[in-house]
């Protein structure tokens, strides 16, 4: 019969120290793992600047560029993500040219609209 803290009682009403599982040890091996697999998901999206995505209001537009000119648009409207691929050859002849932007040499932008 188990008494508490880890004590068996024999028939005689002696006490012996019950052995300790080793299985004990893998588990809060395998909780520690999970713990540091969270922290370093939320690392990385803290890093990356997508921390917003986590946030439940708001709303968040990211825009990723690969090697191959293949552009990706994520946005989040309240809890709907919602992502679009976009190459080059897709995005030609889109929109309207509204205007003309410049980087000053102080590191400013200035727009200037065309006139229609």
């Amino acid at each position: 019969m188990l008494g508490s803290r880890g004590f068996r009682r024999l028939a005689g009403g002696a006490k012996v120290k019950e052995a300790e599982d080793p299985m004990l040890a893998v588990i809060n091996l395998i909780d520690i793992f999970l713990v540091f697999i969270v922290a370093v998901l939320i690392s990385f999206l803290s890093a990356m600047g997508l921390g917003e995505l986590l946030s439940e209001d708001g709303q968040v537009t990211v825009v990723t560029e690969s090697a191959e000119g293949e552009m990706t648009i994520i946005t989040k409207k309240s809890n709907r993500l919602e992502a679009t691929k976009i190459t080059k050859t897709e995005a030609e002849g889109r929109g309207v040219r509204l205007g003309v932007a410049y980087r000053l040499e102080d590191g400013s932008m200035v727009y200037l609209p065309d006139d229609e």
